[in-house]
């Protein structure tokens, strides 16, 4: 089988830097003081069809910079990032019709319902308004929401109801990379336990490669087969869980964990942003 076939996700010396102004003067314009950021310094790795592949970091440390340039988003600097053999620079299009990505921050049309918003990201993939209620309702369901809610306006929802549905957004196009961005943020925990489920079922059942980030470090221990930790913008370690927990020693008796992995790695604590 060729290397191409074997590898969902290939990224290659990618980096990815901004420039930070420190104000604005009438009429708009930078005051020509900006520094640079670097917020994906030369990162490479390589994700395998079939995997779930998490990457953990503290806040600010090139996370979801990383993934909106796998995404299309962002263009990197340097590098070239190929999905399924393709590249995202030259083949947006192709690239876009094989992934779908869940934000933290997943937008909607508020004044819509959870089956208008998912009809409409339907259409824009090319599928049909009759498959695509049959599987929001799957869908939906399947994530805890009841019947009655997927009639009603998002606005009416909280903020973990509204990431379900972003979540049921992503999968109602059955992409075969899934770009997971803190997808369980600010839910409770069994909506977190609900969408998780999901995931392992996509793993299992279907021919989905995952990429997630996440703060949460038993949710990468249970779903990620590779773990991938970053700090400003650079890959510190990359490894399965029990890799990672193998490369230091154990304290007062007891196994290390993630946790600990994390913390003499980076010497920062993981917390999620608010």
């Amino acid at each position: 089988m060729s290397i191409i076939r074997d590898v969902a996700l290939d990224v290659s010396s990618v980096s990815k830097e901004f420039v930070k102004h420190e104000g604005f003067r009438w009429p708009w314009k930078r005051n020509g003081n900006g520094s640079k950021v670097v917020a994906v310094d030369n990162i490479s790795l390589r994700v395998r069809r079939g995997e779930v592949f998490g990457i953990l970091g503290p806040n600010g440390s090139g996370k979801s910079t990383l993934v909106r340039c796998i995404s299309t988003l962002l263009v990197p600097d340097r590098g070239t990032i190929l999905v399924f053999g393709h590249d995202v620079g030259r083949e947006e299009m192709a690239v876009k019709r094989l992934i779908n990505r869940v934000s933290v921050e997943a937008s909607f049309f508020k004044k819509l319902t959870p089956m208008e918003n998912l009809l409409y990201g339907a259409r824009l993939y090319g599928v049909s308004a009759r498959d695509a209620r049959e599987r929001a309702v799957e869908i939906l369901t399947r994530l805890g929401l009841k019947k009655d809610a997927i009639y009603r306006p998002m606005e009416e929802m909280s903020r973990g109801m509204q990431q379900k549905v972003a979540a049921a957004r992503a999968f109602l196009t059955q992409p075969i990379l899934l770009l997971l961005d803190e997808p369980t943020t600010g839910l409770d925990p069994r909506s977190k336990r609900e969408v998780q489920a999901f995931l392992r079922e996509l793993r299992d059942t279907h021919d989905a490669t995952i990429l997630l980030t996440t703060h949460d470090m038993q949710e990468a221990e249970a779903l990620c087969d590779r773990i991938a930790i970053l700090d400003e913008g650079r890959i510190v370690a990359l490894d399965t869980p029990e890799g990672l927990k193998a490369q230091i020693p154990s304290s007062n008796g007891h196994p290390p964990t993630l946790e600990d992995v994390f913390m003499a790695l980076t010497g920062k604590k993981l917390v999620a942003d608010e």
